[in-house]
């Protein structure tokens, strides 16, 4: 797998590689040895070791097997797929379809007690109607390739979403102004999606900001991020999602977000600016 543009991800693999390595070492055995007996060639280790080239399962079992280490080797199998799944391709994720992860991040957001989206791109999914969501992922599937199961992931999403009607969540959104232009189906179906968000604003549990394209700001527009608490970042790049869970870097998040918010306008400016939006369709 290729190296993760978050060093969260990266540096969850160069634990698991240093842990590897300091096996080999209590155990003895150089480089040369190791890859004798695990039965493959001397450059594999060494990619395994400085962590260009993840471990699989099979590999961590021969390599705990090779030290003598066997009680290590469910531990290290459990470290090496946790910084795996900090960067996860979107065609991997969405392999079987796009209900499975839609109903996956259930438990994510019922157990988080504010969660703060940025997007520069789409409508956060949290508060899409399913019109919208349906054109957008019928969009995403036939742009990925992968399985065909709208239907059932826009009900999951739905599902998914009621968290915003329950207690103990807060929901800060802040959107960039041109995510209320970019046309997402039909004009039929951007009207329906910004009538919703001048509704879903009057939830108490919700704030929802817009980004106007005159506004001064400190942060220039971002990929879409969404975090979780204050312990944890999903980052939404073109081809993956990456995770990210190191402080140093979730602080960081935090700070962006907090910046995008300062520029943004609420209340009656922001009705203003999506009301805006909505007429300009017709």
């Amino acid at each position: 797998m290729s190296r993760s543009p978050s060093s969260s991800a990266q540096r969850a693999r160069e634990e698991v590689a240093a842990r590897l390595r300091e096996l080999r070492l209590d155990a003895g055995l150089s480089g040369r040895a190791l890859s004798r007996r695990a039965g493959w060639h001397e450059s594999k280790t060494s990619r395994i070791e400085s962590a260009k080239q993840a471990a699989a399962d099979a590999d961590i079992t021969a390599w705990c097997r090779a030290c003598g280490a066997e009680g290590q080797t469910a531990d290290l199998i459990a470290a090496s797929r946790a910084a795996d799944s900090m960067y996860v391709q979107w065609r991997r994720l969405h392999r079987t379809g796009m209900r499975r992860a839609q109903t996956s991040r259930i438990p994510l957001y019922e157990s988080t007690s504010l969660m703060r989206v940025y997007t520069c791109t789409v409508v956060p999914g949290l508060v899409q109607t399913p019109a919208y969501a349906a054109a957008l992922m019928g969009a995403i599937t036939g742009f990925q390739k992968t399985p065909d199961d709208v239907a059932e992931a826009v009900a999951a999403r739905m599902e998914r979403n009621r968290v915003l009607h329950g207690g103990g969540h807060r929901f800060a959104l802040v959107l960039e102004e041109s995510v209320l232009h970019q046309r997402i189906g039909d004009a039929e179906v951007m009207a329906g999606q910004l009538g919703h968000l001048l509704s879903v604003m009057s939830l108490p549990s919700v704030s929802l900001g817009v980004i106007p394209h005159t506004a001064r700001r400190g942060v220039w527009p971002l990929e879409t991020f969404t975090l979780f608490d204050s312990v944890r970042v999903h980052v939404e790049l073109l081809s993956a999602q990456v995770t990210v869970t190191a402080p140093g870097e979730v602080e960081l998040y935090e700070r962006a977000f907090a910046e995008q918010a300062r520029a943004a306008v609420f209340g009656r400016a922001a009705r203003r600016v999506i009301t805006a939006a909505r007429d300009a369709l017709e």
